[in-house]
């Protein structure tokens, strides 16, 4: 940095001084030349010696700085005015203080929370959820605290008013189902009726509800794949092996095993039926179990046991229903004096559409009815063979 006139020099870059508010900017000095002598104090044409110098050498503006040495009150600031000086603030520029938080008693509320989650104790959790229930609602003069809690409560006022006046609207993907109920035979009188599997002297005739839809198509009994009938048969042991739906006719002569149903027409499910029907229904089954006279008629289902026990005893069977094996006084068909009837054995229905029991508790009911027919099958078989023999021996030679 060198002085000329009055100027000085800068190699860097310019520096631009405060020169109008009072400051003035200063530089280090050129380390290769002597240090310049200091500007006078004082100088009493100060205007006149800057034109002058200006006139005796023209610089390009950016060039050159040209410093001013100010005297008096536009040199730098005394220590007394510093301490004067207000302290730095935004105030009356940014206008901060319009967005401090200030904390006070009408803004401290409590968090929202689930009564269930605030009880530490059962007994204690009982009691919020009690009083969450019975806490009567705000009164609508009063602001309620949360905009969300009012914003819901809108919300669901337009739902339910909505939905008040425009019915629902049905899925186009999907098919309306109708609710179950009562049907008419003539619902399903396009169906063919399902024939017995009847034999005299069997050792079990099965006594179901009626034929489903998929049953009266196929015309064998139990067609559903979604029927148990024909996996219970083998898993309890009445049948040695596994048998299908479309065998059912030759069950008497394979096995000495018949089917029938205590309601002859098809229908979607037991709900269609009515209780009339199934009450008439009793005295068909006395008929058959007189003229056929198995050994033991098994009921599929419950509901076929509370319509016999019904029209036998006048009331609902109640407490005393049970399933497996019933009193002898409960026989079917009996004869005084000349048959006893038909022993009774309630099991389980088989239908996919019966979900209140498990597979294993189903087995479990069908397993001493399968014991049963094992034991009085091989007594069968060696009774016939005593006689085969005793036949033999009386043969004439």
């Amino acid at each position: 940095m060198r002085n000329r006139g009055g100027l000085w020099r800068c190699s860097c870059t310019p520096i631009v001084g405060r020169a109008a508010s009072g400051w003035t900017a200063t530089q280090s000095p050129d380390p290769f030349q002597p240090h310049p002598p200091p500007p006078p104090a004082h100088s009493e044409n100060r205007q006149d010696a800057a034109s002058t110098d200006q006139s005796q050498s023209h610089v390009p503006s950016g060039t050159y700085l040209k410093l001013r040495h100010l005297v008096g009150e536009r040199s730098m600031p005394e220590e007394a005015d510093l301490e004067t000086a207000p302290p730095a603030t935004f105030k009356g520029r940014l206008h901060l203080d319009s967005f401090k938080y200030i904390e006070t008693p009408s803004t401290t509320t409590s968090p929202r929370r689930s009564p269930r989650r605030s009880a530490t104790s059962p007994a204690t959790r009982n009691e919020a959820l009690h009083h969450a229930n019975t806490t009567p609602e705000a009164s609508p003069s009063k602001p309620s605290a949360s905009p969300i809690a009012d914003r819901k409560k809108r919300l669901s006022g337009r739902r339910s008013s909505s939905s008040s006046s425009t019915p629902p609207r049905a899925s186009p993907g999907r098919r309306k189902r109708s609710s179950a109920g009562y049907a008419p035979p003539s619902t399903y009188a396009h169906l063919p009726p399902l024939p017995d599997a009847l034999a005299p002297n069997l050792l079990v005739l099965f006594v179901g509800l009626n034929p489903g839809i998929q049953t009266a198509r196929t015309g064998h009994a139990y067609a559903h794949p979604s029927n148990l009938f024909w996996k219970l048969l083998f898993s309890s042991g009445i049948t040695p092996r596994p048998c299908r739906a479309d065998e059912d006719r030759e069950m008497p002569a394979l096995y000495s095993l018949g089917n029938t149903n205590i309601v002859s027409r098809p229908s979607r499910n037991g709900a269609e039926l009515s209780k009339r029907e199934m009450d008439e229904g009793v005295c068909v089954l006395e008929e058959k179990a007189r003229t056929w006279r198995p050994e033991t008629m098994c009921v599929v289902g419950k509901s076929i046991w509370e319509s016999i026990w019904r029209v036998r005893h006048g009331r609902p069977v109640g407490a005393a229903f049970r399933y497996g094996w019933q009193d002898e006084s409960e026989n079917l068909g009996a004869i005084e004096g000349e048959w006893p009837g038909a022993r009774v054995f309630v099991a389980s229905s088989t239908s996919g559409l019966a979900a209140s029991l498990s597979p294993a508790e189903k087995q479990a009911i069908w397993a001493p009815l399968g014991a049963w027919v094992q034991k009085r099958r091989a007594e069968r078989e060696k009774d016939a063979t005593a006689n085969s023999c005793g036949s033999e021996n009386f043969a004439p030679t």
